[in-house]
């Protein structure tokens, strides 16, 4: 990973879909249809805008940004352009372009290959990846996040919070960028206990959600009882099955999930036995919102950062874990945690 890099900003337009586009800017077209230099289109992967997850936290910062801007989705504004597959990438991108969008903003490390044809091929367009380092070109930016360091964070409030001394790791697809979650997760729980078990799976898709939750069932019933889910949309199996085992319980003897990308402390709130209930341990924060914030804020002033590669981690407040539902001990070791990282008296493992 390259140095720690100051945050910019980036114009913002979404790009939608074939017809998703079409659809998204019906009834929401900006009072001026001719696109300008900071319009700004965003391409999802496969999760689409509602993942709960990464592509979600994406939109959710476009959508502030605009709003403080007064942007409009639409043409010469922001739009979203979702992916079923991998064949959609291009075809969105070439669509966002004819639409008029100066910016295009890929959601995820699997558009880059696309992004280094497109830019090369489109040198007016300028193009962000996020999650991969694409080519170095003027009219490409690249974000990256130090997962590792709030993963490794994750890692010790599971420690502190299991009475197994069994977790679980549920990934979405096998890629460098996901190892880093696993890495540093499994170095964070044995900085607190050496012999601590981890299980680490892969549900080779970022949209299965019925087998993650398979994944999660497998876990919980070999013992673990605190899992991590960085899988994108299929990480919702897995707190759909936490949900399932919990209501059947006390809350005292609830399994957990830790969340992924975003504040998913909502996504763990239930019934159990004994009443009312939250199982979402804490949640490893990529800040994405903020990075589509910061890099459209800068190209709307005529600065996109081209050539640049962004790196987002704890000690400019990229990556965070949230105080979620741990224990005042385990909240503790976390930020005790967290200084040593920052400090640099601890390196976190990526892989």
């Amino acid at each position: 990973m390259a140095s720690n890099a100051k945050m910019w900003v980036a114009g913002a337009a979404v790009v939608i879909i074939a017809g998703g586009a079409y659809a998204a800017w019906s009834g929401n077209k900006s009072s001026d249809d001719k696109s300008n230099k900071t319009s700004v289109a965003l391409i999802t992967d496969g999760g689409g805008i509602d993942d709960k997850s990464f592509n979600q936290s994406a939109w959710e910062g476009m959508k502030s940004w605009a709003k403080d801007n007064n942007v409009k989705q639409g043409k010469g504004g922001y739009a979203y352009y979702p992916s079923k597959t991998n064949a959609d990438f291009t075809t969105n991108m070439d669509q966002a372009r004819s639409d008029g969008f100066k910016n295009i903003y890929g959601i995820g490390f699997q558009l880059v290959s696309t992004i280094n044809e497109q830019s090369k091929k489109h040198p007016d367009t300028n193009y962000m990846i996020i999650d991969d380092i694409a080519k170095a070109r003027k009219n490409t930016v690249s974000v990256t996040f130090k997962s590792e360091q709030s993963s490794y964070l994750a890692g010790v409030a599971a420690a502190k919070t299991t009475k197994t001394n069994k977790l679980g790791f549920v990934g979405g697809m096998q890629s460098a960028v996901v190892k880093t979650f696993e890495a540093g997760f499994i170095a964070g729980a044995k900085s607190v206990n050496p012999n601590i078990k981890v299980d680490a799976q892969y549900v080779g898709s970022f949209t299965d959600a019925g087998k993650g939750k398979t994944i999660a069932s497998s876990m919980y019933q070999n013992g673990a009882d605190v899992i991590f889910s960085a899988a994108g949309g299929s990480g919702a199996g897995v707190f759909t099955e936490a949900k399932d085992l919990n209501e059947e319980k006390n809350a005292a003897d609830k399994v957990w999930v830790v969340g992924v990308d975003r504040d998913q402390n909502a996504d763990g709130a239930y019934t159990a036995k004994d009443g009312k209930s939250n199982f979402t341990l804490t949640s490893a924060v990529k800040k994405v919102g903020k990075a589509v914030i910061d890099v459209t804020k800068d190209t709307s002033k005529g600065h996109f950062p081209g050539g640049k590669h962004l790196v987002y981690g704890l000690s400019d407040k990229g990556v965070a874990v949230t105080r979620g539902n741990m224990s005042s001990a385990a909240w503790h070791s976390v930020q005790n945690a967290q200084k040593k990282i920052v400090d640099g008296d601890v390196k976190v493992p990526a892989k």
